[in-house]
C-alpha cells in the first residue's frame, strides 16, 4: 500500500486496516475540521519537516494520534496522510459553500475596514449561516465576501480557465493555494473547482485520470494533461503549456517545445479528460 495515502505506521494504523497491514496498534480515528485558511501537512512532526501537501479551511482530517502538539492522520479530501499542528483543527462541520475566489479575506464583521483575521484559499469549505451587507457569516464573528463563495456542490464550467487564474503564483513544494502551489497542486485545485476529483501527486494523477492519448505533440488541445517523471502541466491550446515549475519558480505559460527541451526526462503520458 502506498504510504502517502495509507494511514499506517509500524507502531500505529487505522482500525479499518487491521488484517491488511502490520502494526503494533490499531485505532479508530476521529474526524476534525481544519480551522485555519491553510495548514501544512508534513512528513514528520517537526516545524521544519517537509511539506508534502496542505489542508484547507473546512476540510475534514481524521486523526489517529495526537502527541506533542501534532496530529497524525488522513485528509478526507484526497486521502493524503501526514502530520499537522493540532491547533489548526477543531469541530468538523458540514459545509454549505466553497470559496470560488483565489483568496477571500475573513473579517470580524461585515465591514471591509475591519482587521483581517485570515485568508481562505480557493476550494476552502465554509458553513454559511446568514448574509448581511454582501457578506456571509461563516463562523461566530467571522465574515467572508458573499460574492467570493459558491454553493458547495457547484462546478466551474472551465477548469482550465481556473488554472490560468493562478498565473504568476509562486512555486512552493506541497502547496495548494495562491500563496504557493506546486505542479500537481495546481492541477488538483483547478480540477476540484470543476467538480473533478484528483489525487494529490503527479504520479497518482497520471494513474487515475482518464484515458491516455498518444503524446503526439501536433495533436494536443486545450485541457490535455502532460506528465513527466514527477511533473504535470496542462495545455492551453495546441502549443502552450501552463504549469507550476521550479525553473520559473511560479505558475508560468511557455511554449511546449521549450519545456520539452528543458525538462530532463521525457513525457511519460498524455491524458484527455
Amino acid at each position: 500500500m502506498d504510504p502517502r495515502i495509507t494511514p499506517a505506521r509500524p507502531d500505529l494504523a487505522a482500525a479499518q486496516l487491521k488484517g491488511q497491514v502490520a502494526a503494533a496498534h490499531f485505532v479508530e480515528g476521529k474526524a476534525y475540521g481544519v480551522m485555519r485558511g491553510r495548514a501544512s501537512l508534513r512528513r514528520s512532526p517537526m516545524h521544519d519537516g517537509a511539506q508534502d501537501s496542505e489542508l484547507l479551511y473546512g476540510e475534514i482530517f481524521t486523526v489517529y494520534e495526537e502527541k506533542d502538539g501534532w496530529a497524525w492522520g488522513q485528509s478526507a479530501f484526497d486521502s493524503y496522510v501526514g502530520y499537522v499542528h493540532a491547533i489548526a483543527l477543531g469541530e468538523a462541520e458540514k459545509s454549505t459553500h466553497r470559496v470560488s475566489a483565489l483568496m477571500t479575506p475573513v473579517l470580524p464583521a461585515p465591514d471591509v475596514k475591519r482587521a483581517l483575521l485570515d485568508l481562505l484559499p480557493m476550494n476552502a469549505r465554509v458553513t454559511v449561516s446568514s448574509c448581511d451587507k454582501g457578506f456571509a457569516s461563516i463562523a461566530p464573528n467571522a465574515y467572508a465576501r458573499e460574492r467570493h463563495l459558491a454553493p458547495a456542490d457547484s462546478k466551474a464550467s472551465d477548469w482550465v480557465a481556473v488554472a490560468e487564474r493562478f498565473l504568476g503564483a509562486p512555486y512552493v513544494w506541497g502547496g495548494r493555494t495562491l500563496t504557493g502551489i506546486d505542479c500537481s497542486g495546481l492541477i488538483q485545485t483547478a480540477l476540484a473547482a470543476g467538480g473533478i476529483a484528483a489525487p494529490r501527486d503527479a504520479d497518482l494523477q497520471e494513474k487515475a485520470l482518464d484515458s491516455a492519448i498518444a503524446p503526439d505533440l501536433s495533436a494536443l488541445k486545450r485541457g490535455d494533461l502532460l506528465f513527466w517523471n514527477d511533473h504535470v502541466g496542462v495545455m492551453l491550446d495546441a502549443s502552450r503549456l501552463l504549469h507550476a515549475n521550479s525553473f520559473h519558480m511560479e505558475v508560468a505559460i511557455e511554449p511546449l517545445a521549450e519545456a520539452v527541451r528543458r525538462i530532463a526526462s521525457p513525457i511519460t503520458s498524455a491524458k484527455r479528460l
